[in-house]
């Protein structure tokens, strides 16, 4: 991440998030997120000598993660850094942003969705568990072929909570 990177923490039912992004002119808010994380997070980021610490940046995705958490904002419209992830990582991550609010689907599901063969469904879970924007990219609501909860980089506790908050199955 360049010397460009700021970054704000905001409280949330699933604990401290920590977002991180670049000042970006063409980005809603002028803020293009790079990455929001969750405390104990597989892989999650940390704060890094150079970041600075920017809050009233993140104002307008404060608010849209807010609004999220009170029930009211179902889809988030946000600009995400460029140049994240490899091409098959961004292609899975597309259309985990697809995974309408409230709803779920399987690895499997999504790797066809996606054109991947059966053989494929572990790269696209591999995928999935990179995400760096948990929340806002949905990658809770991808669950196993049975609907149960496996794999997610917040924890399992934290994914059932965002599946209670959307009404949809966090069995």
């Amino acid at each position: 991440m360049s010397a460009s990177t700021v970054y704000a923490t905001l409280d949330s039912p699933l604990g401290e998030l920590l977002l991180v992004g670049e000042e970006s002119a063409g980005a809603p808010g002028g803020i293009a997120l790079r990455s929001l994380s969750v405390p104990e997070q597989k892989g999650g980021v940390v704060v890094r000598d150079g970041w600075r610490r920017a809050p009233e940046l993140f104002g307008g995705v404060a608010e849209q993660l807010k609004a999220y958490f009170a029930g009211e904002l179902t889809r988030f419209d946000l600009g995400y850094a460029d140049g994240v992830g490899t091409e098959f990582q961004r292609r899975v991550w597309r259309a985990v942003e697809d995974v309408a609010y409230g709803e779920t689907t399987s690895y499997g599901k999504l790797a066809e969705s996606i054109g991947a063969s059966r053989a494929a469904v572990r790269a696209v879970g591999t995928a999935i568990g990179r995400n760096p924007l948990l929340v806002v990219r949905p990658c809770h609501r991808i669950v196993g072929a049975d609907g149960s909860l496996v794999g997610y980089a917040g924890g399992l506790e934290r994914k059932r909570l965002l599946l209670e908050l959307e009404g949809g199955p966090a069995r």
